[in-house]
């Protein structure tokens, strides 16, 4: 069973999520010659207080 882990920053809508979901559920089956019912999709939101990027903390980046 494929498992796909996403993690991203919060701020997406539940509609955006859905559509990530579907989307990498059916090309992933597609991809890999599997049925959709097999795969699973884990989505990690961060708050940008808890991740930086070159330095400097998310909540600090324009």
């Amino acid at each position: 069973m494929p498992v796909i882990q996403i993690t991203m920053s919060e701020g997406r809508t539940l509609e955006q999520k859905r559509e990530l979901v579907r989307v990498l559920t059916k090309e992933t089956a597609r991809i890999l010659n599997s049925k959709e019912e097999n795969m699973r999709i884990l989505i990690y939101e961060v708050s940008k207080e808890n991740w930086g990027d070159a330095g400097i903390l998310g909540v600090d980046m324009k």
